[in-house]
């Protein structure tokens, strides 16, 4: 479980409308695989980052699980 101070932290980080580039594909039934690129849309009360990804899906990130970084 996230505390409310390290929401607020990746809240910070990650505002909407964030370019971000996934790095290996995520450990999921159907994965967003690694090169894709996606926007934040928004992060919840329990830190998960919530995306549009460029090929039409929109499955949420988990900052230290899935591996990605922020493109500018």
């Amino acid at each position: 479980m996230v505390n409310m101070k390290e929401v607020e932290r990746i809240k910070a980080k990650y505002p909407a409308g964030t370019r971000i580039k996934m790095l290996e594909d995520m450990d999921d039934k159907q994965p967003i695989l690694a090169g894709t690129l996606g926007t934040v849309c928004f992060v919840d009360d329990i830190g998960s980052i919530h995306m549009k990804w460029d090929n039409g899906r929109s499955l949420a990130l988990i900052e230290g699980v899935d591996v990605f970084e922020v493109i500018v």
